[in-house]
């Protein structure tokens, strides 16, 4: 047996046969702790892991400068800083800090930033309650929840880190508020509005429940007339509901029918009509929607509901049965006709509207009730379809520059209400003026500070009022006195562009630097819960809409794939008769059946959202304190889909150790005999018999189960089955013989691919086992695959073979029918003209094919992975014709 001898500066080389053979002479990577003597890694040595490598593991940031690999935005959303992180925290960064780790390796630039919501009602009302300020409260809550989201080790780019309750951050909402004010997409208006008598401030109609409750403090809602700001949402209506349907959006699910649900079919489009009268307390305008906007000109009254805020009983006279009119007229400023009101329920409403402009031009039953109410008019027609459009085109581009509507929106929708009475949020940049009306703060006065007022628990609610000095200014337009507005934003608004900021933190001159977010916009991953599918998201996709119309993103939609993961819920025991809540020790099983110890009544065991008043919460970091950080990852995203609800239970535990267990003994015995063997016993040639045949499988597991785990974190986004293909590897790698673990480069590379696949799930955990398994003397795996000199978190993602076979399935008709197998470096440059050919010569197909002709066809396959050939036929049916 030849062998030639190679130097190299890392490597003694020597070449048998068609085998690379490495002895290491030195290497750069770390050492880890060694302590590999341990038969298995208690929960102290693990620790101990974590401690050695927290530093180790954490070394790339996004890097703006750096062009020669792709960009990658992996987003969590980000938290209210409450003080104390809770498991859907551990849940929710653990998935992101594990799919942004994946990225990582596959040799993207990936930015995976983290940051605080940090304005609303909850320090506001701790501040009150503790007496202290609610930047005191806030900025504490901060600091805590920040160390313990580094006591977990997450690989977010602190470096750009902000509070929205910064002012280096609200001077740029103000910034976005005022550019809205400029398009005239903000307004200000008398309305009736939802109020929360406990928190005492306005309600958006999206934070009001079906029950009328509110969504914080579950109080019913009350309505009061009150002015108020709103931002006309409704203009990007239909660009809203459209772009639901863009291709670029990935996973999206049911999100999807929740906004199209919330937004509505844009069928129509609503007008805010001023009211004429003197009835106190009544509003100024009134918003109507119609599915006709083009004949809006031959309106000919307005109704509203008996049920409606503006059915006042006392300024009403009956007209005919189940008929009143107001005193007050609506104008029409299409015509300048004054329409009258009526109060009733004889006209078909819309869903969600209190109100109803009658166009009896347009409806019969409009011309029905003008004849009961005795309405007189003339009725005019649009001719054609060029005359309509025309016309239609006309209403809504006056009723744009009149800034009283004209948008297609469905008749659900309304305008985003911001205005909240109360002190901690975004300051509104207005000056009121009694000359000039309602004045914008110029930009260089911004940011507009938050003033510093006493908090005390004497006070019931703060707001701006109370800071006398700071509301009264000069008016910007006139230099006259004048008062600042002394409502702050809903704090949606602060979260509806943070996702921009994080590209450019650090900007003192305006929001963001378009060539910057242009590089890396949109985000590829977006992570947070269920609750924030409808509102933030709608919140976030308008303004990414605007900013988009004004030039400054490069497209409308800000996140390309959605990850909406599900509640940690814990288990929850009862007492049957009474329904009091018991803890876990309190409860002990007794033929099949579980009682409370004291009382031996029976108990019910429920799963629920986890709960200090329920005693089925359980603290991340006694959970850490106790497995290690690697173990309580591993636990919170095995067995159950990201998607789906957690149901924290220990008996997931067990199987995770277990695992972890196995992994740790088998590199143990990988490394005691590359370590203890000679070379020459090390070159020997193989002689268990079926060592070839367990070469060929370790082959074909290392691939499979690459492909799947690859496909579970990009794809199906399944991180739980991720972890259950790892444990199908580690079972593969075990059930080999002790020579082919000795003498196969199989099994190097299936062990190598183990650890690489656990490093972003586990990065502490692997990179000790890598450590290991790089350092031994003797090796068999290329260097073009793995470098030995660097720690795990430097690989690459591995890649699958090129000549391992993956799977073109066949559907014919939807059906699945045969499954062929092939190379993958075919299968990457497959073509549905060559797929189509390969069926030709499978009888099975052709069997099937038979007297049928195609009529559609489509290849649908995934980078590096298998394929599906979906075929539509139809039976021929042959015509003679004599």
């Amino acid at each position: 047996m030849k062998i030639t001898k190679l130097f190299s500066e890392k490597y003694v080389l020597y070449y048998r046969n068609e085998i690379l053979f490495r002895n290491i002479i030195h290497r750069y990577a770390s050492t880890g702790i060694n302590k590999f003597s341990n038969c298995i890694p208690t929960s102290e040595i693990k620790i101990d892991i974590e401690k050695y490598w927290k530093e180790k593991v954490n070394l790339h940031k996004y890097d703006e400068t750096d062009n020669t690999r792709k960009k990658c935005y992996i987003l969590s959303m980000f938290p209210y800083p409450s003080g104390a992180l809770h498991m859907g925290h551990v849940r929710v960064y653990t998935i992101s800090d594990t799919v942004s780790r994946f990225y990582r390796m596959q040799g993207y630039n990936v930015l995976h930033p983290m940051g605080w919501d940090a304005f609303g009602l909850p320090a506001e009302n701790a501040a009150m309650d503790k007496q202290i300020h609610p930047v005191t409260w806030t900025q504490e809550n901060i600091n805590n929840m920040r160390a313990q989201l580094n006591s977990l080790n997450y690989a977010f780019d602190w470096d750009r880190e902000f509070a929205t309750c910064d002012p280096e951050y609200y001077k740029w909402t103000q910034a976005l508020f005022l550019k809205l004010f400029e398009r005239g997409l903000v307004y200000r208006k008398e309305a009736f509005v939802n109020w929360d008598p406990i928190d005492e401030t306005v309600l958006a109609e999206e934070q009001v429940d079906e029950n009328n409750c509110s969504w914080r403090s579950g109080a019913k809602v009350e309505k009061r007339l009150l002015n108020q700001w709103f931002i006309r949402t409704t203009a990007f209506a239909k660009s809203l509901f459209e772009g639901l349907n863009n291709p670029i959006l990935k996973e999206w699910a049911d999100v999807i029918k929740m906004q199209q649900h919330w937004i509505g079919e844009c069928n129509g489009s609503s007008f805010e009509l001023q009211v004429i009268g003197n009835i106190p307390h009544y509003p100024k305008a009134i918003n109507v929607w119609t599915n006709y906007p083009e004949f809006i000109e031959y309106a000919k009254f307005i109704a509203v509901s008996p049920n409606s805020l503006l059915n006042r009983p006392e300024y009403c006279k009956d007209v005919a049965e189940g008929i009143k009119v107001i005193d007050a007229k609506v104008l029409n400023p299409f015509n300048e006709n004054e329409l009258p009101i009526f109060v009733t329920d004889k006209v078909q409403f819309q869903n969600f509207r209190d109100t109803y402009i009658g166009i009896p031009s347009a409806s019969m039953d409009d011309f029905q009730f003008s004849d009961i109410v005795g309405i007189e008019f003339t009725r005019h027609s649009i001719r054609s379809y060029e005359e309509q459009q025309s016309k239609l085109l006309e209403v809504l581009s006056k009723a744009k520059k009149w800034k009283i509507g004209g948008y297609p929106v469905s008749s659900r929708l309304q305008d985003w209400l911001i205005s909240r009475q109360r002190y901690w949020g975004t300051p509104i940049p207005i000056i009121h003026c009694s000359n000039c009306g309602a004045q914008p703060v110029p930009h260089d006065q911004l940011p507009v500070i938050l003033p510093n007022i006493s908090f005390s628990s004497s006070n019931k609610k703060s707001t701006l009022c109370e800071a006398k000095d700071w509301l009264n200014t000069s008016c910007p337009k006139c230099g006259g006195k004048a008062v600042r507005e002394s409502d702050t934003m809903d704090t949606f608004v602060d979260s509806s562009w943070y996702y921009l900021r994080y590209v450019d933190p650090k900007n003192t001159k305006e929001m963001f630097a378009v060539d910057k977010v242009k590089e890396i916009f949109p985000v590829n991953l977006y992570i947070g819960g269920k609750e924030h599918a409808v509102l933030h998201l709608y919140y976030a996709r308008f303004i990414s809409h605007f900013l988009h119309s004004e030039g400054l993103l490069p497209c409308t939609e800000p996140f390309k794939q959605l990850l909406v993961q599900g509640m940690v819920f814990g288990k929850t025991y009862q007492v049957q008769s009474t329904g009091k809540y018991l803890k876990s020790d309190e409860v002990e099983e007794k033929a099949g059946q579980c009682i409370e110890k004291s009382t031996k009544e029976p108990v019910i065991i429920t799963w629920g959202k986890m709960s200090k008043s329920r005693y089925n919460g359980v603290e991340p970091l006694e959970v850490v304190n106790e497995y290690g950080i690697d173990t309580t990852r591993l636990i919170i995203l095995a067995d159950q889909a990201p998607t789906s609800v957690k149901y924290w239970n220990h008996k997931t535990v067990p199987g995770i150790l277990n695992w972890q267990d196995r992994l740790w003994k088998t590199v143990n015995k990988f490394v005691a005999y590359r370590n203890s063997t000679t070379l020459e016993e090390f070159q020997a040639e193989p002689t268990h018999p079926k060592f070839a045949e367990e070469d060929a499988y370790l082959f074909d597991s290392r691939n499979y189960f690459l492909k799947n785990v690859t496909f579970n974190i990009t794809g199906s986004q399944q991180l739980s089955v991720a972890i259950s293909r790892m444990q199908g590897l580690t079972n593969s790698l075990r059930k080999v013989s002790i020579q082919c673990m000795q003498k196969s480069r199989e099994y190097e590379r299936a062990l190598a691919v183990q650890i690489i696949m656990l490093a972003p799930f586990a990065p502490h955990f692997a990179s000790e086992l890598w450590a290991a398994f790089s350092s031994v003397k003797h090796h068999l795996i290329s260097e073009n695959e793995v470098k030995l000199d660097k720690d795990v978190m430097e690989q690459s993602w591995p890649e699958i073979d090129n000549n391992y076979k993956l799977v073109l399935e066949i559907m014919i008709n939807g059906a699945r029918y045969k499954k062929i197998k092939i190379p993958k470096y075919e299968m990457d440059k497959l073509t549905l003209a060559e797929a189509l050919d390969l069926i030709e010569n499978e009888p099975d197909v052709q069997k099937r094919l038979k007297n049928h002709k195609i009529v559609d066809s489509k290849l649908l396959s995934r980078e590096g992975c298998d394929s599906k050939l979906d075929i539509s036929i139809k039976k021929c049916i042959e015509t003679v014709v004599t």
